[in-house]
């Protein structure tokens, strides 16, 4: 099932976009090649959402997302412009998570708490347990990994539009698709890492309640 997924989403995020730009930029133009490479993308988004049913916050930024890019896109009046716009967008997230950091509500948190839901936990409880002192701070560093991408990716954007403006695009369709499947490889194992620093942590509580003090 994740090999399906890992391959849907190369054909739908570069596979497809890139032939419609290599193959529609001598017939639509520049502008218009690039608008239309974005389609397959949001399409293929917009069906996960709703397949994968994700009516949550981590579904919801996603979708969010993708209206905002899109507006962002149409709103564009030429196809580097486009490139420019997606390049302070992707910093504009980097500053969105950092601030969800600096006023402690973790995006990466509230993202576990979904998933959490989805395993049949209570959003409260596993909220109650996820902003405990000892485990709230890997939900801080995980949402840092978030930042570190958006700046990486679009610092990485900006330096090859910089260089060869729109005909960078092509390879910023590899380029972002294989750090895009790296960094989502750390964010996965962060998940990982925390939740086995939450089960033991939850064994060291239930250890604590069963053994009592000697008395003297």
């Amino acid at each position: 099932m994740k090999k399906n997924i890992m391959v849907l989403d190369i054909v739908c995020y570069a596979a497809i976009p890139y032939l419609l730009w290599a193959h529609g930029r001598d017939i639509f133009g520049d502008y218009l090649a690039l608008l239309l490479s974005t389609v397959p993308g949001f399409i293929y988004t917009v069906y996960r959402f709703i397949k994968e049913r994700q009516f949550n916050i981590a579904g919801l930024s996603i979708i969010g997302s993708l209206v905002i890019s899109t507006t962002v896109n149409l709103l564009s009046a030429t196809a580097e412009s486009m490139l420019w716009n997606q390049v302070y967008l992707g910093f504009g997230y980097a500053a969105f998570f950092l601030l969800s950091m600096a006023i402690r509500k973790p995006l990466a948190l509230y993202f576990a708490v979904d998933w959490a839901y989805l395993q049949g936990y209570r959003r409260k409880d596993s909220l109650a347990l996820y902003n405990t002192k000892g485990i709230f701070v890997w939900y801080q560093l995980l949402t840092l990994v978030f930042v570190f991408r958006c700046v990486f990716q679009n610092s990485l954007k900006a330096w090859l539009i910089q260089a060869y403006g729109v005909d960078a695009y092509g390879q910023l369709l590899i380029y972002m698709n294989i750090s895009g499947f790296i960094f989502s490889g750390i964010i996965f194992a962060g998940f990982i890492f925390v939740g086995v620093k939450i089960n033991k942590f939850l064994e060291a509580g239930r250890h604590e309640q069963t053994v009592k003090p000697l008395e003297g």
